[in-house]
């Protein structure tokens, strides 16, 4: 069972999509992620936030809990992303959008709720390593994040170190059981070397 961890809507459980297509991210590791972003940014009272590989959509309704202005979720299944609705709905938050397209055809076009402080990736596992970086250097050519935007990378600690594309810059990582975290910063354009 998914619940939302704290702020307005702690402790209410969320939908889930059925089967193991989605792997929520777990209540511990969004904790520590949350205790992390608020250390970063002070707070995410106002912040806005896109969720990339959404699934269930945990993550950013969680953001949307914790004071998020707006919280935008990319999410190719169309199931899923009906339950990210659903919950959205349910839960109270309005401002929310749900774009239901694969990553890298979602972060090729403009977002149309502007540039976001945040961007979470959480691919599914087995994704080739360079999609998640490509799906970056999209967002930051297309407008989807604001200068010095904190980025977090969910992979499993199988995949290997994480490989920043050029506009990014690491600032840390934490690890969670087979769950890691890769913290970094966008700070486009890219200095010349």
């Amino acid at each position: 069972m998914t619940r939302i961890i704290a702020g307005s809507a702690g402790g209410r459980r969320l939908r889930t999509p059925p089967g193991d297509r989605t792997r929520p991210t777990s209540d511990r590791v969004r904790e520590a992620l949350f205790s992390a972003l608020e250390s970063e940014l002070d707070t995410l009272v106002g912040a806005r936030l896109v969720d990339v590989y959404a699934g269930s959509g945990a993550v950013g309704l969680e953001a949307c809990s914790r004071g998020a202005d707006h919280v935008t979720f990319i999410e190719r299944a169309a199931a899923a992303s009906g339950l990210i609705r659903t919950n959205a709905r349910e839960l109270g938050f309005t401002s929310v959008t749900v774009v239901a397209a694969a990553a890298g055809t979602a972060a090729s076009r403009p977002p149309g709720s502007g540039a976001h402080d945040v961007a979470f990736l959480d691919p599914p596992y087995s994704t080739d390593p360079k999609e998640p970086s490509g799906v970056l250097t999209l967002m930051a050519t297309h407008g989807w994040l604001a200068p010095g935007a904190v980025i977090v990378v969910e992979r499993a600690r199988r995949s290997g170190e994480w490989r920043w594309p050029a506009g990014f810059v690491p600032l840390r990582s934490k690890r969670y059981g087979d769950t890691v975290l890769w913290y970094g910063r966008f700070v486009w354009p890219p200095a010349l070397t």
